[in-house]
C-alpha cells in the first residue's frame, strides 16, 4: 500500500508558535494545523473521480468549489489557535458555535492581570443608523478625560479583586466585578470551511473594530500562509464580492436600459421607497443598494432627475 505523509505548509511552519500582537495586549498564535491547499484538492478529487485531475488544475479546482459553494472539501482542514483577547471581544467570537474551545478558567486561576486600555484618540460614537455599532469619534479633550477614567477603574477593579483573594474570597466569586476589557485566552480550533465564514462576518466593515483587528490578523497573517489559494478565491468570490437579490437585479437592469420608472416601480414594491417616492428612511435594504449602486458607478433611481 502507498504511504502517505502529512502535508506540510513551509510559509505556515516558520510562524508556527509565534504571537502576532492585537490591540494593546491580545496576541494570536498558531499551535498546529491539519491539511493544506493539496488537501482541499485530494478531498474533492475522491468526490468527483479520478479523471478530474487531468481536466483541472489545483487553482482551478479550488476557485470552482469556492465560487458554487461546495463546503466540504474545506472542512477537510483544520487549525487549532491560541488566543489573549479582551472578554468583551470573546463574547462576540465565541457565538461562533462551530470550533472546539477551552478557555482560561478564572475558578481554577488568578484572573490574567491585563486589561485592554483605550486611547483618547480611540473612544467611538455610538452610530445613528445602526444600534450595535459606531461611527466617528469623541473629541480629544474629552476622550483624555475618558481614559484617565478608564485606568482608574482598571486599577481599582483590579485592587478590589486582589483584596478579595487574600481575604479569602474564593475565586469564582472574587471576580464578579471585573471588568469585560479584561484579557482572557482560549484554544480555538476550526475547520477552514468554519473559519471563513467566521472571517467574513468578522471582517466585515461593520464589525467591531476590535475583534475586526484579530480577524485581521488570522486571515491575512495566518490563512494566507496556510491556504493561500483557498485564500485568494475567499476574497475574490466573499469577502470583496457583492451579491445582488432578486429586486435588486430587478432595479440594476432597469438603470442600465433607462426604464427609470420600472426600476422607482419596484423600488415601491419592495418598501425601498414610500408611495410618493421619497427613500424609507427604515429600509436598510435601500442603504444598501445604494451602497452597492455606487460600485458600479449607477445612480438610484430615486435620485435621478
Amino acid at each position: 500500500m502507498e504511504t502517505m505523509e502529512r502535508p506540510r505548509v513551509p510559509a505556515l511552519d516558520a510562524v508556527l508558535g509565534q504571537s502576532f500582537k492585537a490591540l494593546d495586549d491580545g496576541f494570536v498564535r498558531v499551535v498546529d494545523y491539519l491539511g493544506s491547499d493539496e488537501s482541499i484538492v485530494q478531498a474533492a478529487r475522491v468526490s468527483y473521480g479520478r479523471g478530474t485531475k487531468k481536466i483541472s488544475e489545483d487553482r482551478a479546482l479550488i476557485r470552482y468549489l469556492m465560487r458554487q459553494w461546495h463546503t466540504t472539501p474545506f472542512e477537510m482542514c483544520e487549525i487549532k489557535l491560541h488566543v489573549r483577547v479582551p472578554m468583551d471581544c470573546w463574547r462576540q467570537w465565541i457565538r461562533h458555535r462551530t470550533a472546539n474551545v477551552n478557555e482560561y478558567s478564572t475558578r481554577y486561576s488568578e484572573a490574567i492581570d491585563a486589561a485592554q486600555s483605550t486611547s483618547p484618540l480611540e473612544w467611538r460614537r455610538q452610530s445613528k443608523s445602526n444600534r450595535q455599532g459606531s461611527e466617528g469619534t469623541i473629541e480629544p479633550i474629552l476622550g483624555e478625560e475618558l481614559s484617565r477614567d478608564e485606568a482608574e477603574l482598571h486599577r481599582m477593579s483590579r485592587l478590589i479583586y486582589e483584596k478579595r483573594l487574600r481575604s479569602g474570597v474564593a475565586r469564582e466569586q472574587a471576580r464578579k466585578d471585573l471588568p469585560l476589557s479584561t484579557y482572557t485566552e482560549a484554544y480555538w480550533k476550526i475547520d477552514l470551511h468554519n473559519l471563513l465564514h467566521f472571517l467574513r462576518l468578522r471582517l466585515d466593515s461593520h464589525a467591531q473594530q476590535e475583534i475586526r483587528a484579530f480577524a485581521s490578523i488570522i486571515g491575512y497573517e495566518i490563512v494566507n500562509r496556510w491556504c493561500p489559494i483557498a485564500w485568494e478565491a475567499f476574497i475574490d468570490y466573499r469577502l470583496k464580492a457583492v451579491t445582488l437579490s432578486r429586486i435588486e437585479l430587478d432595479i440594476i437592469r432597469s438603470l442600465i436600459e433607462k426604464r427609470i420608472p420600472d426600476a422607482m416601480k419596484a423600488a415601491v414594491i419592495s418598501g425601498f421607497l414610500a408611495k410618493d417616492g421619497t427613500p424609507n428612511s427604515k429600509s436598510r435594504e435601500r442603504k444598501e443598494l445604494e451602497f452597492k449602486l455606487e460600485l458600479f458607478g449607477l445612480s438610484p433611481p430615486w435620485q435621478v432627475t
